[in-house]
């Protein structure tokens, strides 16, 4: 494995995390608080594993892929480029304040806030592996 596997590598873990948080939704659904919390750990640490193999690709491996063709597709790429990365930014906290909450058995509290970090952060989740599918799989780029 090199550095430049690291996409698929990171499109992988956006999609195991994806899976985490529908199982991890089902399950406190089915007030099956164990597996639930063991989903959204789960969730949590393929998260953190994929911020990091994230970063050291874009640290080591300097090249900007640029999203040029299909030219008619370009506007809808980077509508779901920039809303996903503007809210994998925004998510970080929220994702801390909701394990804190559940952490401390602040379970009101975590609820409160998990009723918008859940849907947020799957879609950073999902959008992760649509960028990966779009830049790498469908319309790869030339560098």
């Amino acid at each position: 494995m090199t550095l430049h596997d690291l996409p698929a590598v990171n499109g992988t873990l956006n999609g195991l995390s994806a899976i985490l948080l529908t199982a991890g939704y089902v399950f406190i659904k089915k007030k099956n608080m164990r597996a639930h919390r063991n989903c959204m750990i789960g969730a949590f640490v393929t998260s953190v594993i994929f911020l990091m193999c994230y970063l050291t690709y874009h640290i080591f491996v300097h090249h900007v892929t640029i999203f040029k063709n299909p030219a008619w597709f370009r506007p809808i790429y980077l509508t779901i480029l920039f809303t996903h990365l503007v809210l994998a930014i925004a998510i970080v906290p929220l994702v801390l304040m909701t394990l804190n909450r559940a952490f401390k058995e602040r379970f009101e509290l975590h609820k409160k806030i998990a009723r918008w970090t859940w849907p947020l952060w799957m879609y950073v989740s999902v959008t992760g592996v649509a960028v990966y599918l779009i830049l790498y799989q469908i319309f790869p780029q030339a560098p």
